[in-house]
């Protein structure tokens, strides 16, 4: 039998490690990120944030971690989306509170991170002694990700992994705008879920702040269009097929339809601009 192509260390260590990727459930690329993980540190538990993220989006993906990350234990945090090959984009690990997140240098982790607490260090991963061989140009997360976020389980430093990285040079995503006026809160979309669901930058704070609150009607404007919907509690306290607006899981403003699809409906983009303010009751 041919040995496997990474060192076995021992389990003195036990961590966890979770996975957010656009690779899918397929194929068995999840399953190759999960086998050499184990192999490498047999203790760690993996848990798998998301696989579905829309091939390339690394906003979603940003969004998706960043908003799961508090229901997380600490750990090391591996993002896999990126539009780019392994061979055109640094790797890089950043230290964030008591959690690492190792992934392409895309702007990916930058909201998590920001989560976390902000940066504290953040390292290039050039360490080749820690990659499986040979590295495919086309899948960084099992041949890089996988064996230096087990390897740090394992004992390793951040800074074994490579140079350290000025925090200023990290590529970071744009946060998220949400602006609150004289009687009106202006936002954008944050992401679409798998339901049709339609998720606001802005929260229920912020509508609390310009008077909106449960039971009243939200007028949205959407660039040239207005419309008007009940503020509920949740998505099922309209009738099926109307729009509501609700806080989500989030604590986001979301657009929804009662069993239908209000992405499809409203035909909002993710970055598309909204502006919220209290409507004449419906």
């Amino acid at each position: 039998m041919t040995p496997p192509p990474y060192d076995v260390q021992s389990p003195s260590v036990t961590s966890v490690i979770t996975l957010l990727t656009d690779y899918g459930l397929e194929d068995g690329f999840v399953a190759s990120c999960h086998g050499v993980i184990i192999s490498i540190a047999p203790q760690t538990r993996i848990i798998d944030v998301c696989h579905l993220v829309p091939a390339g989006d690394i906003r979603r993906g940003a969004a998706i971690l960043a908003q799961t990350l508090p229901y997380l234990p600490a750990g090391v945090h591996i993002g896999a989306v990126d539009t780019a090959s392994a061979s055109a984009r640094r790797s890089i690990a950043v230290e964030a509170g008591n959690r690492v997140f190792v992934g392409p240098d895309n702007g990916l982790l930058s909201w998590a991170v920001m989560a976390a607490g902000g940066a504290r260090a953040a390292y290039e991963i050039s360490n080749t002694e820690l990659f499986l061989k040979p590295v495919s140009p086309t899948f960084p997360g099992r041949d890089i990700y996988a064996p230096v976020a087990a390897r740090l389980c394992m004992g390793r430093k951040p800074a074994d992994l490579g140079p350290e990285i000025p925090l200023d040079r990290l590529l970071l995503l744009p946060p998220p705008t949400a602006r609150i006026g004289e009687g009106a809160a202006e936002g954008e979309v944050l992401s679409l879920d798998r339901y049709g669901n339609v998720q606001l930058s802005v929260t229920a704070d912020d509508l609390a702040t310009i008077g909106v609150h449960v039971g009243d009607t939200l007028a949205v404007s959407m660039g040239r269009r207005q419309i008007t919907m009940p503020f509920r509690d949740t998505f099922a306290a309209v009738p099926p097929g109307n729009l509501v607006a609700f806080t989500d899981s989030a604590g986001k403003v979301a657009f929804a339809v009662n069993s239908g699809d209000a992405a499809q409906r409203l035909g909002l983009p993710p970055g598309a601009h909204v502006r919220l303010a209290r409507g004449v009751d419906i």
